[in-house]
């Protein structure tokens, strides 16, 4: 019986050491790939030359690395209005930190300001369908998301990575763009930014195989 016991005993405890080993490496492969994804999002923002508008240039080592606008050079003149690139560090306060990942996935993807728009996974680009917004409020021009909601979906999502988790939090605040009453729609219509999905390839302006 006492046999029994601790044969019973000696088992249980290697089913638990198992177990805590499993878990370990299963944290640790999870690490590595959260890593490899904040590694990719930063290539991406600095060879996509985010802070070039948001701070720092090319150069992650630069003082002002994407915490926004600091000066005029900085600002756009965009009609009647001046647009002036946020900070896009995680700071909550002034920043992107009260925004989650989602959020900043469908401002990259939908043009979507995060601010206006809900963490829910969106089906459509028709405002009102599959939880795109009836009356959507667009990040202010010149942010080129037209030509980036074409990246595919784990670069986008390696971008938000880094930008939540790769970059320090810096208290910048930068005073809110100006803008239209319908907060860009009308610039951000098929007939001038395309479709999305892109036209099917090739279209008549291109070779076909």
């Amino acid at each position: 019986m006492h046999d029994t016991t601790q044969q019973n005993a000696e088992a249980g405890r290697e089913q638990t050491a198992a177990r805590a080993a499993r878990a370990l490496a299963a944290s640790q492969h999870r690490s590595k790939a959260q890593q490899d994804q904040v590694a990719r999002g930063r290539f991406l923002v600095v060879s996509h030359a985010c802070g070039d508008c948001h701070g720092g240039g090319s150069n992650p080592a630069a003082f002002g690395w994407l915490d926004g606008v600091r000066d005029s050079i900085q600002e756009f003149r965009i009609g009647p209005f001046i647009t002036r690139p946020k900070n896009i560090t995680p700071d909550v306060a002034t920043g992107i930190g009260s925004f989650t990942e989602r959020q900043l996935f469908n401002a990259l993807r939908y043009g979507l300001r995060p601010e206006e728009t809900p963490d829910v996974e969106i089906a459509s680009t028709t405002p009102g369908q599959g939880n795109f917004p009836l009356h959507p409020h667009y990040l202010a021009v010149p942010m080129p998301w037209p030509s980036w909601r074409h990246m595919p979906d784990q670069d986008l999502w390696a971008i938000a990575a880094y930008l939540k988790n790769g970059v320090k939090p810096v208290s910048h605040k930068v005073k809110d763009s100006d803008g239209p009453p319908d907060f860009w729609a009308g610039e951000y219509t098929v007939a001038k930014i395309g479709p999305y999905p892109a036209a099917t390839y090739p279209t008549a302006y291109e070779k076909g195989r």
